[in-house]
């Protein structure tokens, strides 16, 4: 029996570690969401005591996110399904789900995609651009660095010319910050 290729949407660590070897990729748009610093990172960037910041996707009128659709290959869909799962869905503060992506290439796809909810108590959308950096600069969590989740975000996007100009901004406060200029 043939299954459908499970795709999985990547838009923030998944770019650069996505735990498993797609078998195909293609740059991709998501509407309806983007990609924001709206949750609080209790385990992998940062500590019950000391949260940092990790991208989720935020649901917004009018909104879009370019990434990364992810191909899986046929025989590891449920062996990464099952990773995906232990790591993304961790505290629940992410909801699993399946989107519709618009591939540059012009293909539509249906990827399974891992949006905050809004509800939990890890969402913090709406925090200003400054206080996101300061939190970034400095939390650490079982993963590393939060600093060193934005700067491999932002250069791999940069990678794939998808220039998100908030995530700009912070690398080059965050690097400021903890370079001591406060200015």
């Amino acid at each position: 029996m043939d299954r459908t290729p499970l795709w999985v949407f990547g838009y923030g660590s998944l770019l650069w570690n996505p735990g498993f070897a797609p078998v195909e990729t293609q740059i991709a748009r998501l509407d309806g969401y983007h990609r924001s610093f709206c949750m609080w990172s209790i385990h992998h960037r940062g500590s019950e005591e000391d949260p940092g910041l990790v991208l989720a996707l935020d649901r917004a009128e009018k909104a879009s996110c370019h990434g990364v659709a992810l191909r899986v290959a046929d025989a590891e869909t449920d062996a990464v399904l099952a990773a995906l799962r232990e790591r993304e869905l961790i505290s629940s503060a992410y909801y699993e789900d399946m989107v519709p992506l618009e591939g540059t290439d012009g293909r539509k796809l249906n990827a399974l995609a891992y949006i905050i909810n809004q509800d939990h108590r890890q969402y913090c959308g709406g925090l200003e651009l400054e206080r996101q950096a300061q939190v970034i600069a400095h939390a650490q969590g079982g993963m590393g660095p939060n600093s060193e989740y934005l700067f491999n975000t932002v250069g791999h996007l940069n990678q794939l010319e998808i220039i998100d100009p908030e995530l700009v901004w912070l690398v080059n406060r965050v690097r400021a910050i903890q370079d001591g200029k406060q200015g």
